[in-house]
């Protein structure tokens, strides 16, 4: 038999405060290939802590320890990792297996950082479980299965990928004394076909079993004895691979060979499953992390759509003062005292301005303060007399009749256009009005129109308008030959602010001066628009801490979760996983912790949405876009990796051997 394991002057030392503490001395050991060795001593000998050492869990502060020629000092993490997959099999006192996997789940683990495809894996963990009488166990998990059972899945365990050395602690220290024979058996047929058996125990009894039983006090190896080796008749369990571990590399590898698996689609299953199976093992804990970024995102996405929502509301109630228009006043803007004595706006202003091409319409206002009267009876009402365009300048709707002619602004028609509240208040009992006559100050007018119902800027408004030709205004009304405004229309595909420069220009060359001034709706949806989103944006600031505040509560719990579960991580590293492995999983958790969290934010603010929209009584509700929802994803998963980074560095990190020893 060749050297397999080569110990030379090894020692392990620990810190105990100022000094240290030898735990191995001077340790000089060599095992062969196919032995089956046993290591006794008494508590504190350093039995545990040699064989860490010799299963590459731990390392060595002084001297040399070389698997198949191979210096273990050289060696990288990950290559230890790899050796301890792909070469050794650990069997624990404790069994140290996971709670929320199955039996064939924890045999399986090995294999699945070996890569090896689910299909073979299963059918190998499956075989390996028959093999030790557990093949309708397979299904159990750990707390369903008793101490010879769940030591039984640890061996298979050890098998799973290869197990070359298998090292056992304590192997039977756990188990009665039939359960313990029954283990004690499966390791020595193990042995009897090839694979190397090292014992660590302080049983006499148990290091019978082994042909070499070496003796171990305060660190040194005090008694090698051998004895002669039996021959054993064994039902073959595998044929064990008598190839070298992996090779060492002599200098670290640069990270992106480091991390060169990281993306390869079948570990990010494996490894999202595996967060899948933690987080539905701690509901809490894991309700508990998503909380912060569900409310963080919640507010977020509503305050977006409630702040769409009224932007869009505002834009709406400005559209019914007319789309993309202008009016032109007298004076130097909202004021201007001298305003009501300049009688400079004519009709003859509205027809150039109607000639120029980014001019969809125009209409002339005149303004009337006067009564109204149908019969006996009398009312309030804003009176204007405009053009035959004014509604659609304006945007309204005819729900009966029709508007004026050119005809009937050209031959001054005694003919008028009420609005929805003026055809309740003067027909209550919805009597028809076209062609009715009502009293304008001392003018009898005709009825030809009624508009539909239209919303206010300000909100509800139920005030009386009627409408005349305001060739009629101006020469049977009030007698004057000025208008009070005119209104503009601007062509949907023009620029309303070249268009409102060119109006300027053109009156002010047509009167000489300016004594006049605009007002742009335009202009006040831009600064509608403006104040809209700077209030958004402070809100969504706002949000934004509260998700700030989430992700440092995801990280904080994260690095709590990787506290309460070093001892999973622990046997994760002892199976062969690479430090890669292990922030791959925790970063993913995290990652799918804030990415269901912000899918649950999401949902929660569409349903206040609907609520919202249900309960509102004037028709405002919650826009919330497609960006804001891929937004809010984009966001929650971005939390996920950049808080949760800092965890998963810290669980890979971890030392193997202090992993274990916690619970």
């Amino acid at each position: 038999m060749s050297d397999l394991l080569v110990l030379s002057d090894l020692w392990r030392e620990f810190p105990a405060g100022d000094s240290t503490v030898a735990v191995l001395r001077e340790v000089n050991l060599t095992i062969r290939a196919g032995e089956m060795v046993a290591i006794m001593g008494p508590s504190g000998s350093g039995k545990s802590t040699l064989m860490n050492i010799l299963g590459c869990l731990d390392k060595p502060n002084r001297g040399t320890y070389r698997v198949a020629g191979k210096n273990t000092a050289d060696m990288q993490p990950d290559e230890l990792a790899q050796l301890r997959r792909e070469y050794f099999g650990f069997i624990f006192q404790r069994y140290q297996l996971l709670g929320d996997m199955t039996a064939l789940g924890n045999v399986e683990m090995p294999a699945i950082y070996a890569g090896l495809s689910a299909p073979n894996r299963h059918a190998r963990a499956k075989a390996l479980l028959e093999r030790l009488g557990l093949g309708e166990r397979l299904g159990h998990r750990p707390g369903q299965l008793s101490g010879g059972q769940q030591q039984r899945v640890s061996i298979a365990r050890a098998l799973m990928n290869g197990g070359k050395v298998i090292l056992a602690d304590e192997p039977t220290g756990a188990l009665d004394q039939a359960s313990g024979r029954e283990v004690m058996t499966i390791l020595k047929e193990l042995h009897a076909q090839g694979h190397t058996i090292i014992l660590v125990t302080h049983d006499a009894h148990v290091a019978q079993h082994a042909d070499r039983i070496i003796e171990i006090r305060d660190g040194r190896i005090v008694a090698d004895q051998r004895k002669e080796s039996s021959t054993t008749t064994a039902t073959a369990i595998r044929t064990p691979d008598t190839s070298p571990p992996p090779a060492q590399g002599s200098a670290p590898r640069p990270w992106w060979q480091h991390w060169g698996n990281w993306w390869q689609s079948q570990a990010l299953l494996e490894a999202a499953q595996m967060a899948v199976r933690a987080m539905l093992g701690h509901k809490l804990r894991t309700l508990l992390t998503m909380l912060g970024i569900i409310i963080g995102i919640a507010s977020v996405v509503s305050v977006v759509g409630l702040g769409e929502g009224s932007k869009q509301k505002v834009l709406s109630n400005i559209s019914s003062l007319g789309t993309n228009t202008i009016s032109i006043m007298p004076g130097k803007g909202f004021g201007d005292r001298t305003a009501g004595r300049i009688r400079t706006l004519r009709n003859r202003d509205a027809i150039a301005i109607r000639q120029l091409d980014y001019v969809d319409s125009v209409t002339p206002v005149v303004t009337i303060s006067s009564g109204l009267r149908y019969r006996d009876t009398d009312v309030s009402a804003s009176i204007s007399g405009v053009g035959e365009d004014f509604f659609r300048v304006r945007g309204y709707t005819l729900e009966q009749g029709q508007g004026f002619s050119t005809e009937s602004v050209r031959r001054q028609m005694l003919e008028a256009v009420i609005d929805s509240n003026t055809y309740k208040s003067l027909f209550p009992y919805g009597d028809e009005a076209l062609g009715q006559v009502i009293v304008v100050d001392t003018v009898p007018v005709v009825i030809v129109g009624v508009t539909a119902p239209k919303s206010s800027p300000m909100g509800n408004d139920d005030s009386l308008n009627i409408w005349v030709p305001y060739t009629t205004a101006m020469s049977r009304m009030t007698g004057r030959d000025y208008l009070s405004s005119i209104t503009v229309r601007i062509n949907s595909k023009a620029s309303s602010a070249a268009a409102e420069q060119g109006i300027y220009d053109l009156l002010a060359q047509r009167h000489g001066k300016v004594d006049f001034f605009l007002m742009n709706s335009d202009s006040i949806r831009q600064t509608i628009e403006e104040t809209s989103m700077t209030i958004t944006l402070l809100i969504s600031a706002i949000a934004f801490i509260s998700l700030l505040v989430g992700g440092i509560g995801v990280m904080n719990i994260m690095l709590v979760s990787v506290t309460e579960r070093t001892g999973e991580i622990g046997i994760r590293m002892a199976v062969g996983a690479r430090q890669s492995d292990i922030l791959r999983q925790f970063l993913i958790e995290a990652t799918l912790v804030c990415i269901i969290g912000g899918t649950m934010g999401l949902l929660l603010a569409l349903g206040a949405g609907l609520a919202f929209a249900y309960f509102s009584s004037n028709n405002f509700s919650m826009v919330i876009s497609t960006t804001a929802v891929a937004g809010a994803l984009g966001v929650s998963t971005a939390i996920g990796m950049i808080f949760g980074l800092l965890p998963a560095r810290s669980a890979a990190k971890l030392d193997p051997v202090e992993a274990l020893a916690r619970p």
